[in-house]
């Protein structure tokens, strides 16, 4: 029985999170394929998001068909809101209630050029997460950076158990300050993509020339990215 903190629109497709795309559906239907626990079909459905698309923050779509989960299935790599959107629409897509937050967040996981594209400031405005409901309650879950990644930058990727709130890495391998979070921005149960948009135009200088990306980019950040702040 769906707990009372769960809606029916938790669990339904939207115009973002397009759980019914038949190439969403089959990403995570391959994920789960052979797990039965709801606990362990949310850490697997974390894990194939979080390391089978790169993070890629060159690459970033304002258009609606750039927020959706099946846009980043068919590209391959993006940065966390689609990599969020695609996780939550995933979990939908087996049964898992699933919404998405945001929040701002410091990040200390930059390059000169990152820096550049978004005005010389370490703030990343409505950095997204997903929320599953596992086992009766809601837990956080953040797939952003996958792990060849992290190696690269010498920090831990970030785990998922399904029982503990998934948000961040705080310090890197070497202690030093990697993410810290600033405003949160609540959850949702579709992307508010007019609101992200109109909020990053505000918060950055030159969102509106950012480059939707190409084939390239997710390698290209991946090249560029250092650790510690």
């Amino acid at each position: 029985m769906v707990a009372p903190s769960v809606s029916s629109e938790h669990l339904r497709p939207s115009a973002s999170l397009d759980a019914d795309h038949p190439s969403v559906v089959a990403f995570a239907q391959d994920a789960v394929a052979g797990v039965e626990d709801e606990r362990e079909r949310a850490v697997a459905l974390y894990l194939a998001v979080r390391d089978g698309f790169r993070y890629d923050p060159y690459a970033i779509d304002q258009t609606p068909a750039g927020f959706r989960a099946s846009t980043l299935v068919a590209r391959g790599s993006g940065y966390c809101v689609p990599k969020a959107t695609l996780l939550a629409a995933s979990a939908r897509a087996v049964g898992i209630p699933a919404r998405v937050g945001y929040a701002d967040v410091r990040n200390h996981l930059s390059s000169p050029r990152l820096a550049r594209m978004l005005g010389d400031t370490d703030v990343f405005v409505f950095h997204g997460y997903a929320q599953l409901h596992v086992e009766g309650r809601w837990v956080k879950a953040t797939p952003a950076f996958n792990a060849s990644l992290c190696e690269k930058i010498g920090i831990e990727p970030l785990a998922f158990d399904g029982r503990e709130d998934s948000l961040f890495q705080q310090f890197d391998r070497s202690g030093r300050q990697h993410m810290e979070y600033v405003q949160d921005r609540g959850t949702f149960s579709d992307v508010p993509v007019d609101t992200i948009v109109a909020t990053w135009r505000a918060a950055y200088p030159h969102s509106a020339s950012w480059p939707d990306g190409s084939p390239e980019s997710a390698a290209a950040f991946e090249r560029d990215a250092h650790g510690g702040g």
